[in-house]
């Protein structure tokens, strides 16, 4: 069974910096790809940004320039990097592991941004 652990949520003012972390167990990480994921209140889950087993990157357009996602295979730990945060960047993140050929594709528990305006 497959676990995603998040961390590094909060409350930061606008133009902050924040950095997420999503830690996952067994041993098909290195080839899923990891995304992150947002839902803010009243709004429908929305991609921020994945990378796949090989490092190619997709991010939304709200947050091209800003925010980064990288992954060590090393340690099954995904990572995003938010810059110049804007209180509507606000929301529920989500990581997510796909591996559609290993039948995967399971949801950490969410952790909450918050950015202060």
């Amino acid at each position: 069974q497959v676990q995603l652990v998040e961390s590094g949520g909060g409350l930061v003012q606008t133009g902050g910096s924040l950095g997420l972390s999503c830690a996952a167990s067994g041993s098909i990480f290195t080839i899923s790809t990891m995304g992150w994921y947002r839902q803010a209140p009243g709004k429908q889950r929305e991609l921020v940004a994945d990378i796949t087993m090989i490092g190619i990157t997709k991010y939304a357009d709200s947050v091209k320039g800003r925010f980064a996602i990288s992954r060590d295979n090393a340690k099954n730990t995904v990572y995003l990097q938010m810059n110049s945060l804007k209180p509507e960047d606000t929301a529920v993140y989500y990581c997510n592991q796909y591996a559609p050929r290993a039948g995967v594709n399971y949801w950490g528990q969410g952790t909450q941004v918050t950015v202060s305006s």
